[in-house]
């Protein structure tokens, strides 16, 4: 067998050829500083440039990375560009806006920026660093647009919980990334925002709705007077996540606004004449538009009136009765109304309903505050009704046996559809004092025996109660016992108790100060203590100075006295 064997000869290739390595760019610009505004936003505002690198290859494909930072950072959080064959790059004033924001540049103030280009082939083989430019920039405001749905708006208390205007706006620095923080700002138009009250908004949000209580909270914030009209100006704050601020522009919102204070004025009121120690109001949470508080009355001085201010200077509107006799139970702010006159004297609950031009002044069945409960039934009509030493505050001292509930109630039933109708107060969760009544009971949990009971609403926006044990009542301080103000002091003088809230004793004192104490307890002794100056007692009042003697020394919680003699 013959075997062929074929043998091809192969061509020899000649050389490849050799791509000679490029050289690095040159960056320049088209200027050195920019300072753009809002209006430059869709125009070019620099354009770097750089000279051919000459890779071996076809310049379309050559690539090239625009690398900028904040000077001195060395491109550590550098903002880039790819650019693939074109020898250049503009940018546009809101995307350069962006950087600076997102650098944390604050707006309007000049600050470096480093540039520099890097240039390879398309697969980013033979990389070079061009020369370090550097550019002056400065960011500009792109603030929001705001809007406003009403430019005038007629407010009222018992529509406070209705929608009285929306505020929506644009958004601020377009384009930006991250989170802008929006809020509202207003003052009185015409001061410029010099001192503006701030309503916050949130994150990324462009509405604000306010109710007919938040517009007009703006209005007396404003200094409108209540029930007044006058100018408010509104604006939004926008602030980035790295700090930069910008505000819209300003909007005009004419508002009528309405009473949110109201207080009890007169010779036959605790204050008497002066509106500056005139007795707050309660603003009741059931019924809007109408104000209540408890106080004594007595005859003789020519009645009550309600005020809407405290300084002293009687602003208008000032509330009385529409007819001379004082007795019409109809209300007027004309020329101020006549004086009201209360028939007898006696604790009253003082109720101005204005929504109606009402006013009403209730005492005996429908009046002070009483303690119901277990201790007595549960019948509003029977009552232990309480001392009214001060306007909005009742004390009692009674019998209540461990795991009591009871109600403070001020009236004569469960029924409180009206405000003419009885009022009762509970206790919430959290331990705060419930003033719609829908709450759960108050309940004695020490040990059975005597029982402070203390009904406080005299700060009107935070009703509060007090219970505590009424076994005894000391008199403590630097001139009484060792001097130590220690409530566990076994020589501190005792006093006894007498009956309807008034505690006596003889005590000798040094010179020095005084308060009384009703817990001899190292942890809960000055839970609860009276101090007082001039006869009167207040509850954590001063210190109460006295000279070294033997004194009788005569307390009244009913009355809210005290006597050293």
């Amino acid at each position: 067998m013959i075997v062929a064997v074929i043998l091809s000869a192969c061509d020899k290739v000649g050389l490849l050829p050799h791509f000679a390595n490029g050289t690095a760019v040159t960056l320049t610009s088209s200027v050195s500083t920019v300072k753009p505004t809002v209006a430059d936003s869709t125009n070019t505002v620099i354009t770097f440039s750089w000279t051919n690198p000459h890779y071996a290859t076809d310049s379309a494909t050559q690539k090239f990375v625009l690398l900028l930072d904040s000077t001195g950072r060395n491109f550590s959080k550098a903002v880039s560009y790819t650019i693939t064959g074109a020898l250049n790059k503009g940018i546009k004033g809101r995307d350069l806006n962006n950087i600076l924001l997102n650098f944390g540049f604050a707006l309007g103030s000049p600050y470096v920026l480093d540039a520099k280009v890097l240039s390879s082939y398309g697969n980013n083989n033979e990389q070079y660093v061009s020369n370090v430019l550097q550019i002056t920039v400065s960011a500009f405001n792109d603030s929001s647009t705001l809007k406003s749905t009403n430019s005038s708006v007629s407010l009222s208390l018992a529509n406070a919980g209705q929608l009285a205007n929306t505020f929506n706006w644009s958004a601020s620095f377009k384009g930006y990334t991250g989170n802008i923080t929006y809020s509202i700002q207003y003052d009185s138009a015409g001061k410029k925002f010099v001192s503006p009250t701030t309503i916050a908004v949130g994150n990324n949000i462009l509405t604000l709705a306010m109710l007919q209580s938040d517009m007009n909270t703006s209005a007396i914030g404003s200094g409108i007077a209540a029930g007044s009209t006058g100018s408010v100006e509104y604006r939004v704050k926008a602030v980035t996540a790295n700090g930069a601020v910008s505000y819209s522009n300003a909007v005009v919102v004419s508002i009528k606004s309405y009473l949110t204070a109201l207080y009890l004025v007169g010779g036959d009121s605790p204050a008497g004449w002066d509106p500056t120690k005139s007795t707050p109001m309660i603003a009741d949470p059931r019924f809007p538009g109408t104000f209540y508080c408890y106080a004594t009355l007595t005859p003789g001085n020519y009645g009550i009136k309600f005020v809407t201010s405290q300084d002293g200077s009687w602003p208008p509107p000032v509330y009385g009765d529409a007819n001379s006799n004082g007795t019409s139970g109809t209300l007027t702010s004309s020329g101020g109304g006549n004086n009201i006159i209360e028939p007898s004297a006696g604790i009253y609950r003082v109720t101005a309903d204005l929504v109606n031009n009402k006013y009403y002044l209730q005492t005996g069945a429908i009046g002070g505050v009483g303690l119901v409960g277990d201790f007595q039934g549960w019948s509003p009509a029977g009552a232990i009704k309480m001392a009214n030493p001060a306007p909005n505050y009742f004390v009692e001292i009674t019998n209540m046996t461990n795991g009591n509930g009871f109600k403070f109630h001020d009236g004569n039933d469960w029924t409180n559809s009206t405000v003419l109708l009885s009022r009762w107060y509970a206790l919430n969760n959290d331990g705060s004092v419930d003033p719609t009544g829908n709450a759960g009971n108050f309940t004695w949990t020490g040990a059975t025996g005597p029982v402070r009971a203390i009904f406080d609403y005299t700060n009107i926006k935070t009703p509060k109660y007090s219970l505590s044990p009424a076994a005894g009542m000391w008199v403590i301080g630097s001139a009484a016992g060792a001097g130590t103000w220690s409530p566990t002091d076994p020589t501190l003088p005792a006093l006894t108790y007498k009956g309807n809230g008034v505690w006596s004793g003889s005590v000798t004192v040094t010179t020095g100060q005084i308060k009384f104490i009703v817990l001899q307890d190292a942890n809960h002794g000055w839970d609860f203590n009276y101090g007082g100056a001039g006869g009167m007692l207040s509850v954590g009042g001063a210190n109460i100075s006295v000279t070294a003697g033997t004194y009788t020394i005569t307390v009244n919680e009913y009355t809210g006295t005290y006597t050293i003699k």
